[in-house]
């Protein structure tokens, strides 16, 4: 199933407004998706899950490293969706 931009970028805002479970809904309907993969990752990382976290930002392309702050790169993401 593929998600809409718009429903990816519903899960940055709800995982920006701490409505994590809400927010992994969502990514979890489409896990070949590279960005749905990235925002999963992001959630892991806030749970504090590394080694999830790391295994979805390789599913996504992306790294772990890139970003210090998880909101900051929630943001990113929904600009990317927005754009």
């Amino acid at each position: 199933m593929t998600i809409e931009r718009s429903e990816l970028a519903r899960a940055c805002d709800l995982a920006l407004a701490e409505a994590w479970a809400d927010a992994h809904a969502i990514v979890q309907a489409d896990e070949d998706d590279p960005v749905s993969c990235w925002i999963h990752a992001v959630l892991h990382k806030i749970e504090g899950d590394a080694a999830n976290a790391r295994y979805w930002y390789r599913q996504a392309g992306q790294f772990f490293e890139s970003y210090a702050d998880p909101r900051a790169e929630l943001t990113a993401i929904k600009a990317t969706l927005t754009y």
